[in-house]
């Protein structure tokens, strides 16, 4: 099947790609058949596991550069340091409060349907095996401080060979300041940074193409270890996290949209619709980082900002985490029969608070912020996430759905709020009339840059250099 041309906004008549070509469509046949395969050949199912394991392992192989790079970009491409600050701070204050609202959000959802009364689970009869016992291990011995004195690697290198996001961006901001700081001396190394952001990015576009394999050996080897069984025997708990997820980002987040971007929710779910299959395929967010930040700057949202806020938002802006936690945990207390006041219930969102950023970046992060969040009360008993281990796997991608587009509202909102987002850009990108998969024959032409003082909605031109901007690697149309 192909496609008759179609003319760009305002240009010459160009093609757009196959339907089978789409990423997306890739994606979600894959989705679909590693579904069936696990339904179906569970034993065959769970052997695919390394496909989608090694996958998400390249992927994160380059979310350190990226981010690294990226930020520094951002922040030499910023003419006044003291903006840098500004965004920063307004970031993490809109990050808590947006937290506090999904913690809140996840404790009216559990304390009007009340699943977990009628279950009278014995706390010590509970068995704690396999990795769960792992997570309350971990979940005991950490401490809500920890993700201040953990911002700090122990090496340049550390940060990178862990995939420790918070201490890539602590280097990545002290490299970019001071790059910024010494002036032209830095100039050429500033240079360079973009120059090696273009071939990062390239790199990206190669292991984008295995992402359908790793959305098919990633939900194949979840169906067939767990099975659909497991969907059913704590359904009702799984349906109300995805119903209250999706009424917060609906209703909370697009109401952020529209009444301060003056955006609609729904468009971008649309525009960001590869990144939505690619994350319920692989269960993590992180996979979508990447594209999430090439495509917000290409929406108009100024470089720097995206630069920023993204790579922060993914271990301080985790609405889908923060919901999760505060249902899973109400959910055991009703479960173990531990009657929990609500002032009781008050501390807990507080201790949630603080316990949520100190398991950002973890392996398991979920489980270790709620086994933290159990053992630093101590009024619920932390072997009770037993009762729920078995369908977390079910849960994981509607959390890190969540927390992909909190993050992608909140550079829309910083952006706007800083005056860096081209909101008229915003609006023809989001409704198809500027494309990015869309190249009109021999014509080159780049995102547009931005300047780091542009007035609110306008856009302007950035000393550095964009973000490529197709995963493919071609250069978007612009209008």
């Amino acid at each position: 099947m192909t496609h008759a041309p179609e003319r760009a906004a305002g240009g010459p008549v160009v093609k757009s790609k196959p339907w089978y070509r789409q990423l997306y469509v890739q994606v979600l046949a894959a989705i679909v058949l590693g579904i069936v395969l696990g339904w179906r050949w569970p034993d065959l199912a769970t052997s695919m596991e390394p496909i989608g394991t090694t996958f998400i392992t390249a992927m994160k192989m380059l979310i350190g550069p990226i981010v690294f790079l990226t930020v520094i970009g951002g922040i030499s491409g910023v003419s006044d340091l003291k903006k840098v600050g500004r965004t920063g701070l307004k970031a993490l204050t809109y990050f808590q409060v947006g937290t506090i609202v999904a913690l809140l959000t996840g404790l009216v959802a559990i304390n009007v349907f009340r699943l977990g009364e009628g279950v009278h689970a014995n706390p010590s009869a509970l068995e704690v095996s396999g990795d769960a016992g792992k997570y309350i291990e971990a979940g005991e011995h950490q401490h809500w401080w920890e993700f201040l004195t953990g911002i700090v690697p122990d090496s340049f290198f550390g940060a990178f060979v862990e995939g420790d996001i918070l201490q890539v961006i602590f280097l990545a901001v002290i490299f970019g300041i001071a790059l910024k700081s010494v002036g032209a001396v830095g100039e050429p190394v500033i240079a360079g940074v973009n120059r090696l952001t273009q071939v990062v990015f390239k790199v990206l576009a190669f292991v984008m193409k295995a992402a359908p394999l790793g959305a098919f050996g990633a939900m194949s080897y979840a169906i067939g270890k767990f099975g659909l069984s497991t969907l059913t025997s704590l359904g009702s708990l799984i349906l109300l996290f995805y119903v209250t997820s999706i009424l917060f980002v609906v209703l909370v987040l697009g109401g952020v949209l529209a009444a301060y971007v003056r955006l609609n929710i729904f468009q971008l779910f649309r525009y960001f619709k590869e990144e939505f299959f690619l994350v319920l395929g692989t269960s993590t967010a992180e996979p979508a980082l990447p594209g999430l930040m090439r495509k917000l700057q290409f929406m108009g949202a100024e470089r720097s900002t995206v630069g920023l806020v993204v790579p922060t938002g993914y271990s301080f802006n985790l609405d889908g985490a923060a919901i999760y936690l505060s249902l899973a945990t109400l959910y055991i207390a009703q479960a173990t029969d531990t009657a929990l006041s609500l002032g009781a219930q008050l501390g807990l969102l507080a201790v949630m608070l603080l316990t949520s950023k100190g398991a950002a970046g973890v392996a398991g992060g979920g489980f270790i912020a709620l086994t933290a969040t159990l053992s630093t009360v101590g009024h619920v008993p932390a072997a009770g996430i037993m009762l729920i281990f078995g369908i977390d796997k079910f849960m994981s991608e509607c959390r890190a759905l969540v927390n992909f587009y909190g993050n992608a509202v909140a550079t829309l909102v910083i952006a706007r709020w800083e005056g860096g987002l081209d909101l008229e850009r915003a609006r023809l990108v989001l409704t198809g009339q500027i494309r990015e998969d869309v190249l009109p024959p021999g014509e080159s032409a780049a995102v547009p840059r931005q300047d780091a003082g542009a007035h609110q909605d306008t856009g302007g031109t950035e000393s550095a250099a964009p973000l490529p901007a197709d995963g493919d690697g071609a250069v978007p149309v612009t209008r």
